[in-house]
């Protein structure tokens, strides 16, 4: 668990980092969803599962070649990137003065 300490003179200033915070966390959540539904049409469209895709295919096994490849592989990483920051930000405390 990650703790933030937020020290400041000036009131409200917490309040403001919280709500910034939980405005990226919303964020991130739309663009897990948007990429989850990207996955999805390429798992459905080869009828195979994201993780054999990895381990299995190669661009020459899809009908679209290079371009699906990179599209398909760029998304899993952009959720495997979304899933670590939605951890991170979500697993923060904060401690009181």
């Amino acid at each position: 668990m990650r703790k933030v300490k937020i020290i400041s003179d000036k009131e409200g200033t917490t309040d403001i980092i919280k709500s910034a915070i939980s405005a990226e966390i919303k964020r991130l959540e739309l663009g897990l969803n948007k990429t989850n539904k990207e996955i999805k049409k390429f798992e459905e469209k080869y009828k195979i599962s994201s993780e054999s895709f990895l381990k299995e295919f190669a661009a020459e096994d899809l009908k679209g070649g290079d371009d699906e490849y990179i599209r398909w592989s760029g998304e899993l990483k952009i959720r495997d990137k979304i899933l670590e920051d939605l951890k991170k930000l979500k697993d923060i405390e904060y401690v009181a003065n």
